[in-house]
This record gives C-alpha cells, sequence and structure tokens, in this order.
C-alpha cells in the first residue's frame, strides 16, 4: 500500500513539474519588463487609424472617399522589416496617409484575386478607390514585381499616393 502511495506521489510531482516548466522557445513572453500591445499598425505607424480587415477598409473608404492604400508584409520577412522601418520614419508619409488614406496592412492574403495582379509577393502596396476598383496603373520601379517597394522607393511610393489622391479627383 505505502508503494503505492509513493508510486501515485512520484507520478503526480514527475507530471506536475513538466506542466508548470515555461517554454523558452516562446518569443512573445516577455522575461521582463512591461509587455507592449499589439496595435492593428503593426509597427508601420502606432499613430495612423489602420482598418482591421479588407472588408471594414473598403466600407471606410466609400464613406470617407478616400482612397484604401492595401500593404501586404510577412512578420519575419527582412524586406517587408526594412520597408516597414522606412514607411514608419518618414513623416511626410505618415502625414499624407494620415489625411487622404484609409489604410490596411495585411500579413495574409484575401480572397480578393485584384490584389495580387501579379502575384503572391511581400512587400507589396496597392492602391483601391473607393469605387472598389484596385489601381493596377500605380506600380513600382520593378517589371517583376509591379506593386513592391523597398526603402530606396519612398519617392515613387510617394509619388503613385499623389496620383492616386489625384485620380480620385479627376476620375469619381
Amino acid at each position: 500500500m505505502t508503494k503505492a502511495i509513493l508510486l501515485v506521489l512520484l507520478v503526480l510531482v514527475a507530471v506536475c513539474s513538466t506542466l508548470g516548466k515555461l517554454d523558452k522557445s516562446d518569443k512573445n513572453i516577455p522575461r521582463r519588463g512591461k509587455r507592449i500591445p499589439q496595435t492593428l499598425s503593426r509597427g508601420w505607424g502606432d499613430q495612423l487609424i489602420w482598418a482591421q480587415t479588407y472588408e471594414e477598409a473598403l466600407y471606410w473608404s466609400r464613406l470617407r472617399n478616400k482612397p484604401l492604400m492595401v500593404i501586404f508584409h510577412l512578420e519575419d520577412c527582412p524586406h517587408s522589416a526594412s520597408m516597414k522601418k522606412a514607411f514608419a520614419e518618414d513623416k511626410e508619409i505618415q502625414k499624407i496617409v494620415d489625411e487622404d488614406f484609409v489604410i490596411l496592412n495585411l500579413m495574409y492574403e484575401t480572397t480578393d484575386k485584384h490584389l495580387s495582379p501579379d502575384g503572391q509577393y511581400v512587400p507589396r502596396i496597392l492602391f483601391v478607390d473607393p469605387s472598389m476598383t484596385v489601381r493596377a496603373d500605380l506600380v513600382g520601379r520593378y517589371s517583376n514585381r509591379m506593386y513592391a517597394y523597398e526603402p530606396a522607393d519612398i519617392k515613387i511610393l510617394l509619388e503613385n499616393m499623389g496620383k492616386a489622391k489625384k485620380l480620385l479627383k479627376t476620375e469619381l
């Protein structure tokens, strides 16, 4: 009887110690300090108002009569990270986006095939006007990834943002 109780106690201690260990590979749990809440900006501009879904962004674009800027990126992609840094640090882009655009960043593909006219790659930025037309004519400098931008392409992105605003006034 004593051996059975000791055996049960030993198994109980082993199970409790295994379940109580912290997984060292979990990068999302800070070891010390204050936990920073995840925002919809995901680092692209925390002071901006971001749409949560593509459908919500289309609704706000139509309601406010502003073009929609959709940014596709991945968290662990070095190209996305460098573009995110350049985008977030450029005060002119942040100001224009805040005043004149509805913005959405996605880390997954949508069911709308119009948002990947030349393939699914990241980072890519597309513009959609309030009539829900994807502006396939607003492209970056690459012929094989027409909607890709790099930190060096910030001026091209600014030009395309200006074109998206002008098209809004002339075509709608």
